[in-house]
């Protein structure tokens, strides 16, 4: 239904009713502590097709590889599925509701207390409905505390395609324990189907998220990475191909003089030339943290579907503590790279000439037949493709 709202244009973020990003209410109960809540707050069931999608493993939760720390992240500690958590709550006789503001019950998600605030005529702004996700309690909390979540709040029209969505993320503190959108929709669309036997249902996704600067975390429950992969694809995309035609234009730069470009090639295909290619090393660490820096920015809402990908090509990229010149036989025809986070290095593997030609070109840097036609393997499929697609992206990245 999200991807029906958002190719309809009225679904939230990429999709054109909604928006992404947002803001502070800054009018949130100088206690932290809702008062006494107004609705009904409940659970929202998974639907056949949600509890069918989340019992699949996905292209993005393929258990391939995992040699290295990933094998062991996947299936120890807390997991993104155990950090999420989706909710619905419906507001009877909204058209008689003279209160300012509006306050869900108290709700749990990765440890912590959350509740969502609705100003019903406007948070310092007219005629729009206001929506925030809060902290409960925040000033119960340590000091210093902060939680880092993204969120989806959607207001739900009786014809599914037209209901609005909106997503963000946010590391709330003490000092912004709200945060959401003063401009959610118009006061004047809200009875134009939102409200059904003058009640008002708003659905909200929330997912909390424990970040590593180290190297590339997974941060999205698989159901939910899915249905923001269908909305923010295309920003994910341009990321990451703005990333990779950055790397290719240096390369093409050092083509560019013949003479010198063709002297490169006759080193690099000499004995001397051949065995400096193979003590070639970069620091895994390096890398990982260089990567980590680059694409992770905590305010902004495709940076978790970013991470997810780029996560699943570390992950089939690390070879872990065996011996590269024996992995390296039994490589796909066309990987160019790997890397392992156990010994700390990450190096160049066959023919490194071919390699800089390919990746100076405009053919695909690191390649294999089964991802090059994966979108016709998939087409009845449009979820599964694009994972595959989003998985491709962050192995080439890596």
């Amino acid at each position: 239904l999200r991807a029906a709202a958002a190719n309809a244009g009225g679904g939230g973020g990429g999709g054109g009713g909604g928006s992404a990003g947002g803001g502070s209410s800054s009018k949130a109960a100088a206690n932290g502590a809702p008062a006494a809540a107004d609705g009904t707050l409940s659970i929202t069931p998974d639907s056949p097709a949600d509890a069918e999608w989340r019992a699949r493993r996905g292209p993005l939760d393929s258990s391939e590889g995992g040699s290295g720390p990933w094998g062991e992240e996947d299936s120890t500690g807390l997991q993104p599925t155990d950090l999420y958590g989706k909710f619905t709550w419906k507001i009877e006789n909204f058209s008689e509701i003279s209160k300012r503001e509006l306050r869900s019950n108290v709700f749990e998600v990765g440890g912590y207390k959350w509740y969502i605030l609705v100003y019903p005529q406007g948070c310092d702004v007219h005629n729009h409905l206001s929506l925030f996700l809060c902290v409960a309690d925040y000033d119960k909390l340590l000091p210093g505390w902060s939680h880092f979540a993204q969120f989806t709040i959607a207001v739900v029209n009786k014809d599914p395609k037209k209901s609005k969505y909106s997503d963000t993320l946010h590391r709330f503190c003490k000092k912004e324990h709200d945060w959401g959108w003063k401009k959610f929709m118009e006061l004047s669309k809200v009875m134009e189907g939102f409200t059904v036997a003058d009640t008002l249902v708003i659905k909200a996704q929330v997912q909390v998220i424990h970040e590593k600067p180290a190297r590339p975390f997974r941060c999205l429950e698989p159901q939910y990475r899915r249905e923001l992969v269908r909305v923010y694809l295309t920003n994910v995309e341009g990321i990451c191909r703005r990333f990779l035609e950055e790397k290719r234009e240096g390369l093409a730069k050092v083509r560019e003089d013949a003479n010198k470009w063709a002297a490169m090639r006759d080193f690099l295909a000499s004995p001397a030339g051949k065995e400096a290619a193979q003590t070639a090393v970069e620091k895994a660490d390096v890398l990982l943290k260089g990567i980590v820096k680059r694409f992770f920015n905590e305010k902004e809402v495709t940076s978790t579907l970013v991470m997810d990908a780029l996560y699943c090509g570390c992950r089939a990229l690390d070879i872990g503590a065996q011996d590269p010149n024996v992995v390296a036989t039994t490589f796909k025809p066309g990987r160019s790279v790997w890397m392992s986070v156990a010994k700390n290095k990450s190096a160049m593997a066959g023919d490194l000439v071919t390699a800089f030609e390919r990746a100076s070109g405009n053919a695909l840097f690191d390649f294999d037949d089964e991802n090059a036609k994966g979108s016709e393997d998939f087409g009845a499929d449009a979820v599964e493709r694009d994972e595959r697609r989003l998985a491709g992206l962050g192995r080439r990245a890596i």
